[in-house]
């Protein structure tokens, strides 16, 4: 009886290794036999698809599953990738047109910025793009503003309401709770801290918040009045009169050029390409023309390095969409190293994090431009720390939308003191050898002195910060506090304070860097480096992105993005900040 257990145990173990064996090299022959996949073909009269509802985030983003079976078109190009996708597209007989899938958006203004600059210089080509969409948003027709026809579902409709920008409060939660936020901070407008200490805006908040807000709309505005002929005066009276509540409305005041299904879109482009009814539209989408298609248009020896720093700075080495500190000193002093780079283009993304993470990128930065050129291009985001990483370039391009300065610092100890003790019956005794020895702990108050200490951190971090932008700006100090103390400015603003030098894009501050560096025909490397398929898989990354795409199916977007921001709130204790204001949500 015991014989026969064990040889149906170990014969059961030897099946499973088997399986698993032929089920490992199984994986391996689909990795390569996918690495190996031939270019797509696009065939004739294809018709570039730009969907803003698609987020193009800084670096493409590969679809692990869909490259394993051969379907490389489930890839999203980075936002670069899309922009020199759409300067090809202007010059490939193989592509008549763009067609803007327009109806949410899932990228910010700057983002949106640098698309629809792209499609209108493609418009030089004469050939056509055309914009769709059932139900507009303000974001997703500013992009389609840059269309030749734009076409709405009779209907469905478009948002124009303006512009607001809504902020939560939690004091009233955590008082209920009986936890105390000890909050300390420098400069004014650092109103990252006033969902935990006020119950509404600061008024200082509220004037920054009204002027980044104002600029952001008087832009949408301004370039939509210019693309539809019409005066922004009366563009604004439409959203305070609460004119367009209907497709028909849109048409009636000249925003969309027709109400039109599906079918009749499709019929239109049909004839504009010249082809029957019948014929099927070759929509070829952005993950298919990225593997198609040679924009990259990559010559010469040299090179300029294009790094990408997207998301929070933390310590560390972060995750895939943070800005460790370690990973990206090592990123920033290889590029420094290399002899054959010859430029460095530092593409910041960022609402900033820890305070300290910024500043030992910020020197690794300051390294790489002692040896050669270092160019910064700042996306939807290059606040706070994001800043902060960024204000010792020999240059620094921003979008006009782009949401930028936040020089200010603060830091957060939570109390929890009575939390523990009235809510859950819980307290806290111990010993110590030192009066300052159990500092920050989350069970006891802060005394007058350890508040006294923390402050003084606090101001000794933002004097830095404020030195290390004068010296990178070549200002005195005294007037980077004047316009400091935590304000929000957009890229425009910024140039005029001085905080940035110039309205361009990415691809704007890559030419800068070769002309700074007196280059020609050059290559670039980005970094960091794309993950292979196995690496990905091995990771965990396309395990969490399931994972998140499930709780957001779950739980709703709205909801999910406030779950995230009370993980980040965790992330804020303890640590000094160097963070945007707050995670603002504009609609």
């Amino acid at each position: 009886m015991k014989t026969s257990f064990f040889k149906i145990f170990f014969a059961s173990l030897l099946a499973l290794l088997i399986f698993s064996l032929i089920i490992f090299l199984i994986g391996v022959w689909m990795i390569g036999n996918a690495t190996q996949t031939p270019k797509p073909v696009i065939g004739n009269k294809g018709l570039l698809v730009v969907d803003l509802g698609i987020e193009y985030k800084e670096q493409a983003q590969d679809d692990a599953i869909g490259f394993l079976f051969g379907n490389p078109a489930s890839n999203i190009p980075g936002l670069y990738d899309m922009i020199r996708m759409i300067h090809y597209a202007k010059t490939d007989s193989s592509i008549k047109g763009i067609y803007i899938k327009a109806g949410d958006n899932a990228n910010g203004f700057a983002s949106s910025e640098e698309l629809r600059k792209a499609i209108i210089d493609f418009k030089q080509s004469k050939k056509f793009v055309i914009a769709y969409g059932e139900v507009m948003s303000q974001k997703a027709y500013y992009v389609a503003t840059a269309a030749d026809k734009i076409y709405c579902h009779p209907n469905g409709g478009l948002e124009w309401d303006g512009f607001s920008s809504s902020l939560y409060f939690v004091k009233g939660l955590l008082d209920k709770l009986e936890i105390e936020p000890q909050i300390f901070y420098a400069g004014k407008f650092k109103s990252a801290t006033e969902p935990f200490r006020a119950v509404q805006m600061t008024e200082p908040n509220r004037l920054q918040t009204t002027v980044w807000l104002g600029d952001l709309y008087s832009n949408f505005l301004q370039q939509v009045a210019n693309s539809r002929n019409l005066d922004t005066a009366a563009l604004h009276k439409l959203a305070t009169d609460g004119s367009v509540q209907t497709a028909a409305d849109a048409l009636k005041y000249n925003l969309v050029d027709g109400l039109k299904y599906d079918d009749e879109v499709k019929e239109e482009i049909l004839k504009m390409l010249g082809q029957d009814e019948k014929v099927t539209i070759n929509y070829v989408a952005s993950g298919k023309y990225a593997q198609a298609a040679d924009y990259m248009q990559n010559n010469g020896d040299d090179k300029i390095a294009i790094i990408y720093a997207q998301g929070d700075i933390v310590d560390g080495k972060g995750d895939d969409d943070e800005i460790g500190s370690d990973k990206f000193v090592d990123i920033i002093r290889k590029a420094r190293q290399d002899d054959d780079v010859k430029a460095i283009v530092f593409r910041v993304n960022s609402p900033g994090g820890s305070s300290l993470a910024s500043d030992i990128i910020w020197r690794e930065i300051s390294l790489a431009k002692k040896v050669k050129p270092v160019v910064v291009s700042m996306g939807n985001l290059g606040a706070s720390g994001g800043y902060y990483i960024s204000c010792n370039a020999d240059s620094v391009f921003a979008d006009a939308t782009t949401i930028t300065g936040s020089i200010g610092v603060f830091s957060i100890i939570p109390n929890m003191q009575s939390f523990f003790k009235d809510k859950l019956g819980v307290t806290f005794d111990g010993v110590k050898t030192a009066p300052y020895a159990d500092m920050g702990s989350s069970g006891r108050p802060l005394s007058e002195m350890e508040k006294h200490f923390m402050q003084a951190s606090v101001d000794s971090i933002y004097y830095t910060f404020k030195k290390n932008v004068a010296e990178g700006r070549k200002k005195d100090i005294v007037y980077i506090d004047s316009i400091a103390q935590g304000r929000v400015w957009t890229g425009q603003r910024a140039i005029d304070i001085g905080l940035v030098d110039k309205t361009g894009t990415l691809q704007d501050a890559v030419e800068c860097a070769a002309r700074i560096a007196k280059i020609k025909n050059y290559k670039t490397q980005e970094y960091p480096e794309k993950k292979s398929v196995l690496e990905q898989l091995l990771s965990g990354s396309y395990k969490n992105a399931v994972k998140e795409n499930t709780i957001k199916e779950d739980i709703g977007e709205q909801q999910y993005n406030l779950l995230m921001q009370m993980k980040k709130v965790q992330q804020m204790f303890y640590t000094p900040q160097a963070r945007l204001p707050f995670e603002f949500d504009i609609r």
